[in-house]
């Protein structure tokens, strides 16, 4: 079942880096035309067939890593959603033939590597399908206000720093929601009938739709490279406290933790550097 996780969440990760580069080369051909063309229209690009495809990739995607969190841990299944940067990389270059440079290679192999370097020593295994109320208010409680006083002081800072700090709110809220569908799914599995009737569902979609709003107010508060690597690790490392915590998920420590954590310091560095190549940042578009 871990592997068909695996699986699932590689699939949702591929079909998320499709829809954004499809929904970039849709922007891109409503650019603007040169020297007295006609200008575009204002968000005329959601009728172009490539953004109407991304839009239903996204659906896709969303179906397979709600499959993969019902199969697998959720320690497995978002720290393996990272890999979405990769599949952006290698699609966007591919579309947009803008080969990348030796450097940008060597970055998308070290986060390749210490992903999987994580994974085999971390060895997330077991847990249950459903969290008890109680294990919800210990862990959702604090996750809240440390992502208000994050969103407080985010509103303070500018630039880089801002993006930071506001990437982290925006990290807990994407890990929280995918631990609230687990939680939904488990129900299902259980053979709980009447799913509309419960509070997770609704809670999943407030926290997702909130996340995703988070997400907007990141992406304009400073660059990709500085906003990334906190969604990425921040998103990763959390889910895996969660599913310890929530979801009695375990996970191998005593010897393992430094080259665990050396796995997830390439994995930083890694997410940094790919995080400031065009081809992930969206920046070839204005080139193509």
């Amino acid at each position: 079942m871990i592997i068909l996780s695996v699986v699932l969440a590689l699939v949702a990760a591929l079909g998320n880096a499709a829809a954004s580069v499809l929904q970039r080369h849709a922007a891109a051909a409503d650019l603007p035309q040169p020297s007295g063309g006609r200008p575009a229209r204002r968000f005329g690009f959601v009728r172009h067939p490539a953004w109407r495809w991304g839009a239903g990739l996204l659906l896709f995607s969303g179906v397979a890593q709600a499959l993969a969190l019902a199969a697998g841990p959720l320690a497995v299944v978002q720290p393996v959603m990272t890999t979405e940067l990769l599949f952006t990389l290698v699609l966007a270059a591919a579309v947009f033939r803008w080969p990348p440079g030796a450097r940008t290679w060597g970055a998308f192999l070290g986060m390749a590597l210490g992903l999987v370097a994580f994974l085999l020593l971390a060895g997330p295994t077991g847990g249950t399908e459903t969290v008890a109320p109680k294990r919800w208010l210990v862990s959702a409680v604090p996750a809240a206000a440390v992502s208000i006083v994050l969103v407080v002081v985010g509103k303070e800072l500018r630039g880089p720093a801002r993006a930071v700090v506001l990437g982290s709110a925006t990290a807990i809220g994407f890990s929280f929601t995918a631990a609230l569908m687990k939680d939904t799914l488990g129900l299902v599995a259980g053979g709980h009938r009447d799913l509309l009737t419960t509070w997770q569902i609704y809670t999943a979609a407030a926290v997702g739709l909130g996340s995703f709003l988070m997400l907007q107010a990141t992406l304009r508060a400073g660059s990709l490279a500085a906003s990334q690597p906190a969604l990425t690790l921040g998103d990763s490392l959390l889910s895996v406290i969660l599913g310890v915590s929530l979801f009695q998920e375990r996970i191998n420590l005593g010897w393992r933790v430094l080259p665990e954590v050396a796995s997830l310091v390439l994995i930083a560095f890694a997410c940094v550097h790919l995080s400031r190549s065009p081809l992930v940042s969206g920046k070839e578009a204005q080139r193509w």
